[in-house]
């Protein structure tokens, strides 16, 4: 079994690639922290400026005959940040020495699209952009987009009925839990396989067969 793809994983894979892609075109590429919830002179200051956050999982869909395996698709979200002392237009287009949003944004999905991070997931998808602000704060102009990714990976479930197992990634999540847990069931090792040669049969197998399938580590 695969080792699980985790949230963080991804965002963090993410941020990676920009910070080292976009270099100086961006003061700061973070993690998205509430930073635009309230805008003020202090954070226009930071701009131009790349957030990413988690924009949620959108489908799961069974991916095999036993639905142990789900196909799970889930959306990033890259929001880019620009100002200018002018104008409205030098603050998307960009100006002599300052980059705009506009391109931030072509830099953004030109880093990000058809790529895989190195990790097991789908290539990024890009979607939809979106204008968030398009003002003015303490006399400069901002402008800042949404930039939608998407992608996908697989979630392996537990059986019916089951329960978290200690040590197994998966359910790493559960390790500091003091919930309920199951043991692993320990490793198959070998299967006996009886013959009956002369039906109709006796109830007595006339030949026997010790497969091993694993050595025992004990």
């Amino acid at each position: 079994m695969s080792t699980p793809i985790a949230l963080e994983q991804i965002e963090e894979a993410i941020l990676n690639r920009l910070r080292q892609g976009l270099g100086r075109l961006a003061l700061s590429v973070e993690s998205y922290g509430g930073e635009l919830d309230e805008l003020t002179a202090d954070v226009v200051r930071s701009f131009p400026a790349v957030w990413v956050t988690f924009g949620g999982i959108t489908e799961s869909a069974p991916t095999s005959t036993s639905k142990q395996i789900d196909k799970v698709t889930g959306q990033w979200v890259v929001m880019v940040a620009a100002r200018n002392v002018t104008t409205h237009n030098a603050a998307r287009q960009g100006s002599a020495g300052e980059v705009g949003a506009y391109q931030l944004v072509r830099a953004v999905r030109r880093l990000l699209r058809r790529q895989d991070l190195g990790i097991a997931i789908d290539y990024l998808k890009p979607g939809r952009v979106r204008t968030l602000y398009n003002t003015r704060i303490a006399n400069q102009a901002m402008c800042v987009f949404a930039c939608e990714f998407s992608t996908a990976w697989l979630e392996h479930a537990m059986d019916n009925g089951a329960w978290p197992i200690e040590g197994k990634p998966e359910d790493a999540v559960f390790n500091q839990s003091h919930g309920k847990k199951d043991t692993e069931a320990p490793d198959l090792l070998r299967i006996g396989v009886d013959y009956d040669l002369t039906p109709p049969g006796d109830g007595k197998p006339d030949a026997a067969d010790l497969i091993t399938l694993k050595e025992s580590q004990l």
